[in-house]
């Protein structure tokens, strides 16, 4: 089961919307990220903070920026929390 929903993030004095898609995997649940064309999954760890994982890496992409990536946790930790 998905649901998608849209996840506004501040990042360097700019609202960045990213197309955000929760998927159920059981008991738990990862959320899935577009961010600069590559796949970020984002899940939770036993303390509710949010850890990035890259789905489909072939080394050929470059990767989005730390510091985005981290904004992004910090979002969704408010989010959900």
């Amino acid at each position: 089961m998905t649901e998608p929903f849209v996840l506004t993030v501040r990042y360097k004095d700019q609202n960045k919307d990213f197309n955000a898609e929760l998927r159920m995997l059981g008991y738990s649940y990862k959320i899935a990220i577009v961010v600069d064309e590559v796949e970020i999954l984002f899940e939770p760890d036993e303390e509710k903070n949010y850890r990035a994982v890259v789905t489909d890496a072939t080394g050929k992409e470059k990767l989005p920026d730390t510091a985005l990536l981290q904004a992004i946790a910090r979002e969704l930790e408010l989010a959900f929390k």
